[in-house]
């Protein structure tokens, strides 16, 4: 996995080629050590995401909302008509941390 930490967030990608293995990993692995970072997950190498394999990123992004961080997939190939509304899929990283920013504002406005 490639990890870019930056004061913010955390940028996590996969390097490996499975979707569904990725987010499985997450799963496990955002709990424990990346629990207290709002994080951005950058899948944009992959073009043949459907809802099934949304579905998978659901559980990490559950676990980053309810503890007060932020959960960002990156996609630019994502049918947006698709995409649940507990997920949040962004086309760029510059839009990811432009929507880490603009959750953190309203975290801290009591939202």
């Amino acid at each position: 996995m490639q990890v870019t930490k930056k004061e913010t967030y955390t940028i996590l990608g996969d390097e490996e080629d499975g979707l569904k293995e990725f987010a499985s990993f997450l799963n496990f692995i955002v709990p424990k050590a990346y629990a207290k970072d709002n994080l951005i997950i950058d899948i944009l190498k992959y073009e043949d995401v459907d809802l099934p394999a949304l579905l998978n990123f659901l559980k990490p992004s559950n676990t980053q909302r309810g503890g007060g961080k932020s959960f960002v997939l990156v996609n630019n190939h994502i049918n947006p008509d698709i995409v649940p509304e507990e997920i949040m899929v962004v086309p760029t990283i510059q839009e990811a941390i432009d929507v880490i920013e603009l959750e953190e504002i309203q975290r801290d406005l009591g939202f």
